[in-house]
């Protein structure tokens, strides 16, 4: 038995986030990154005459918003500029859009997995709870929708 345990398990805590756009490449730093997956979507249609079946037609695929939360970064963050740009513009103006990519890191810092979310934007900005009874961070969340998303790596 060699001392080598093969290669080991992904950890969730290593992760990089990239956004391809301007001033948004300097906005890396994230405490959690969700919203990575996507669904099927699909059609029940009954067997004519045969109650017993439903077939299940694939109609399309659905991808969940991407959610970025980190601590409050100052107003003159670009992601922060942009999330006020978008959200506060109304629909007057275009929307800018940007490729995102996430990256999951494994111990030397080097991409494990990593998926591209094109199209990207914020469709919504939070504040976390203020609470003076406790010391933690004030966290900020932002939401971002996509056309689609790939897994790259």
């Amino acid at each position: 038995m060699s001392g080598d345990a093969g290669p080991a398990v992904p950890v969730a805590y290593s992760f990089r986030v990239a956004f391809f756009a301007g001033a948004l490449m300097d906005e890396t730093s994230f405490q959690e990154v969700s919203g990575i997956g996507g669904e099927m979507q699909v059609e029940e249609v009954p067997e004519g005459g045969e109650t017993r079946f439903v077939h299940r037609l694939p109609t399309g695929v659905k991808y969940k918003p991407l959610v970025l939360k980190r601590g409050v970064a100052s107003a003159g963050s670009a992601l922060a500029q942009w999330c006020r740009m978008t959200l506060e513009g109304g629909l007057g103006s275009q929307i800018r859009t940007a490729p995102v990519s996430v990256y999951l890191l494994d111990e030397q810092g080097d991409p494990l997995r990593a998926w591209l979310f094109s199209d990207a934007y914020p469709t919504q900005w939070e504040m976390g709870n203020f609470d003076a009874m406790t010391s933690a961070v004030a966290i900020e969340t932002i939401t971002l929708s996509y056309t689609y998303s790939i897994r790259i790596l």
